[in-house]
């Protein structure tokens, strides 16, 4: 798979609130991390998990829309519309940083719309 792919695959069981499938396309290294501070938001499987697996269970109608899509290389950057989040109709704006590196994603980079 590209690494376009892992992040649509990846993005695909997300939004079939799909928790085993979405974890399927996560290095077991995978760290996350806040852009506005630079802060490490979680590190490893176990971790991301236990942020996803109770996420997906309030958000039954949990679904992201790809704004618009840039690949450079290993590097993927989606600019993604949520909504469905714990049941809400508001919209949530992100746009992540993805790093995919043998087939697996091992880096996301989050930066969320303040307004």
């Amino acid at each position: 798979m590209t690494p376009e792919q892992v992040v649509q695959a990846n993005l695909d069981a997300y939004n079939t609130n799909d928790i085993e499938g979405f974890m399927q396309y996560f290095s077991p290294h995978i760290a996350m991390y806040s852009f506005e501070t630079g802060e490490q938001t979680a590190q490893g499987l176990e971790a991301v998990r236990a942020i996803y697996q109770p996420y997906f269970k309030a958000s039954p109608k949990l679904h992201s829309t790809i704004l618009q899509r840039t690949v450079f290389g290993n590097t993927i950057i989606d600019h993604e519309s949520i909504t469905g989040r714990y049941g809400s109709d508001e919209i949530l704006e992100l746009v992540l940083i993805y790093e995919v590196h043998d087939h697996k994603i091992d880096k996301i980079t989050v930066l969320r719309r303040t307004e």
